[in-house]
This record gives C-alpha cells, sequence and structure tokens, in this order.
C-alpha cells in the first residue's frame, strides 16, 4: 500500500469551481450530442406521480415537480419557440408516464400525451421517435437503453435536471468532454484490481473491486450516428464492472444521512454496520439484503472526468474529476449480467449510484484511491483530489 499523503495546499473547491462556462446553448448541445440530427422527430418524456397531469401541461401549476418544470421551460419551450425549425427536427411532442419511485426501475408502458391520451409507450413513443429526451427525478438510463436496442432510437437521459446542471453540465463542449473522456478510459484499462482507503472519524475502510483485466467503459456524451444508444447527461465518466469484491465500504444513507459500514464479499455486501444517525434506517437495509440478496451486488466502478460544479444532484455531481462512486443492484445497461429477473421483487431492481463527493458525504474521506495492472501500481486520488498520474492522463 502507499502511504496515505498529507492534504495538497490546491483544494478541491478550487479545482472544482474555478471553471467559467460559456451560456446554454440548447441547439449546439442537441447538434454536438447527437450528430447526424437533420430530419429526426424528436420526443420528449417526464415521470409525474399523477401522469395525468400532463393533460394541457396542468403539473407547471402544481407545487414541487422543479425537474419536470425545468424540462418544459429548457427543452418544450426552447424548441418549439424556434429550435426545431433551426435544427431541422419534426415532433416535439411531450408525454409523462408514472413515477418509478427508484434509479433505473423499469418503466411503466403506459403513459399520457398533453392531450389527455392514454399511450402505449412502445407504439407511441418509442417506436415513431427518432430522438427521445428523458428528463426525471429517477433515471432510466437502464430501461431506456434496452428500449432504444430493442425499437432503433437515440436518446438522452438527465434525471435530476436543476439550473445549475443547465449552466454547467449542459452548457461543456461536449466534443472535449468525450475526449478527456477517453484519454482516461485508455489510461485506466485493462485494471486487474482498484483500491479505495475510506475514512470514517479517522477508521480506515479499504474496498478492494476486482476487474480481472478488462477494457474500462466511459460515459462521454456523445451519441453520434444512427445506431441505436442512450447519452447519460451530464457525462464525463470512466465506469468498471466488477466481477468481485471485497472488503468494506461506508455509505451515507440519501433519506436520513445514516452513516453505516457495508462489509463485502464474493462481490456482494453480507452485512451492514451501524456508525451514526438512525439505527432502523440500517435495520431496513439489512432486512432488504436478507429478502433479497441481489440488491446488494456490487455492479459498478465510476470515476468523475470533469471539473463541474457540485449542484445537489448526483447526475452531474459523479461526473467531478476527484469523485468516485459505486453501484449496487442491476448493471445490464453496463454490460454486466445483473438484470431485473434476477431480482426477488421488481421493485427492488435498481440501479444505486453510491457517490463519494466532499459536499455530499463531508464525514466520509476518500484517503486514496488506487489502481493496479500486474505490478504496477499508480494512485488515482487522495482526499478527493485527482493524483499527478490522473492529471498527466489528460495533458497528453
Amino acid at each position: 500500500m502507499i502511504p496515505l499523503t498529507a492534504p495538497q495546499p490546491r483544494t478541491f473547491e478550487t479545482l472544482s469551481g474555478d471553471r467559467t462556462f460559456p451560456p446554454f446553448d440548447l441547439c449546439k448541445l442537441l447538434t454536438t450530442v447527437f450528430d447526424p440530427i437533420d430530419g429526426c422527430r424528436v420526443a420528449l418524456l417526464i415521470d409525474l406521480d399523477d401522469p395525468e397531469k400532463v393533460k394541457d401541461f396542468a403539473f407547471l401549476q402544481e407545487e414541487g415537480c422543479p425537474v419536470q418544470k425545468k424540462a418544459y421551460e429548457v427543452f418544450y419551450e426552447e424548441l418549439h419557440s424556434g429550435a426545431m425549425a433551426k435544427l431541422g427536427l419534426t415532433g416535439g411532442e411531450l408525454f409523462a408516464y408514472q413515477t418509478t419511485g427508484g434509479s433505473n426501475l423499469d418503466l411503466p408502458d403506459t403513459g399520457f400525451s398533453t392531450d389527455g391520451r392514454k399511450v402505449n409507450l412502445a407504439e407511441e413513443v418509442y417506436k415513431p421517435y427518432d430522438l427521445i429526451l428523458c428528463i426525471t427525478d429517477y433515471s432510466a438510463t437502464a430501461p431506456l437503453t434496452a428500449h432504444a436496442k430493442k425499437y432503433k432510437f437515440r436518446g438522452s437521459t438527465m434525471h435530476g435536471l436543476n439550473d445549475i446542471i443547465v449552466h454547467s453540465g449542459l452548457s461543456v463542449e461536449y466534443r472535449e468532454c468525450s475526449r478527456d473522456a477517453e484519454k482516461l478510459r485508455s489510461g485506466l484499462t485493462k485494471a486487474d484490481r482498484v483500491e479505495i482507503d475510506f475514512d470514517v472519524g479517522g477508521t480506515v475502510h479499504t474496498l478492494t473491486l476486482h476487474l480481472n483485466g478488462q477494457e474500462a467503459q466511459k460515459s462521454h456524451g456523445l451519441c453520434h450516428g444512427r445506431a441505436p444508444d442512450i447519452a447519460n447527461l451530464p457525462a464525463g465518466e470512466v465506469y468498471f464492472v466488477p466481477v468481485g469484491a471485497d472488503g468494506q465500504f461506508p455509505m451515507q444513507y440519501e433519506s436520513d444521512e445514516t452513516i453505516a459500514i457495508q462489509h463485502v464479499k464474493g462481490g456482494r455486501i453480507v452485512d451492514v454496520e451501524f456508525v451514526s444517525g438512525n439505527p432502523a434506517t440500517v435495520e431496513a437495509h439489512k432486512a432488504k439484503l436478507v429478502s433479497d440478496p441481489v440488491t446488494g451486488e456490487i455492479g459498478e466502478l465510476g470515476l468523475g472526468t470533469q471539473v463541474l460544479p457540485f449542484c445537489g444532484a448526483d447526475i452531474q455531481d459523479e461526473k467531478t474529476l476527484g469523485t468516485v462512486h459505486v453501484a449496487t443492484g442491476r448493471s445490464d445497461h453496463l454490460g454486466g449480467h445483473l438484470v431485473p429477473e434476477m431480482f426477488a421483487e421488481a421493485q427492488n431492481a435498481s440501479h444505486d449510484d453510491i457517490l463519494f463527493h466532499p459536499k455530499k458525504t463531508p464525514g466520509i474521506g476518500v484517503a486514496q484511491v488506487r489502481w493496479y495492472q500486474g505490478d504496477r501500481e499508480e494512485v488515482l486520488i487522495e482526499n478527493y483530489r485527482p493524483s499527478a498520474f490522473m492529471l498527466g492522463l489528460l495533458d497528453d
């Protein structure tokens, strides 16, 4: 193990906060991400607790629905105020489906249109449209990727959309984002394993993720050509699908910020140890692991590649250089073997990212992330800062 070093003078806040972004330009975003775009028929998808409130845009008058209102303001209105004509697009219809309640759970078969019709999503959305922009509370990347392959469309998922994302993560030059992601992907590919040292209250817990020399993958934001594909935006990530994992890692629960240590053996969480917060939260998680063990399967290791401001939504914050995330559950959309049918209950078949970011998980330190290939060992991250090795890959 490489000894931990003292924090360097450069702060994470400086690293992520000194970048300026051009004004958001929907036409530039769509033409960059989707090339070619001329002649495509485009649709928007949102999720609502009561999807019938998409009729006559009634949800705009309701309290809440900030993501869906932002989708209307930034995408629907802009498309219909001249962007479609400028881009050579047709369509522009908006549809809503019932909120799934979990990350990457399968989508319902039906939804509603703004004229109040109940629609079959496969027949009236997936089949006839070339581009589908899915802007929702919960990620739909896994199910929409499966539908794209089946029905031959392209699209993007943008869950958790907010103003910071619009004016930073969606305003970057995605050709540059793609180049940076590829530099890191090619530099980190074929790793045998990655080790992460977490610091919780002065105690270090180490998680080892076994990768067995696999090719690294990337989320880079470009969805070019006519082949079916889904871009997760904002993009900027290098990721692996571990073939196994052992050790321990901390987790801060979204519901109440309870912290617990997850004990991992054979690629799966086998026990949970309470640290702080609400013990009942930990007991509920333990019961879920017993009743549906696949929910504890480690399905992803991800490393951010972009310099982005903290926005409070994982879709952007996990793409930030210096952060790391692991995920449990469904992994088929990443090339893994964990499919919804393997879970005891359909509602458990989610893909849940566990993000470590100094502003989201201030009680959890990422002391060091190490990469191994044969006899070679490289430090990737220390104290939420990319190492000289990582920065060197970006400079190549």
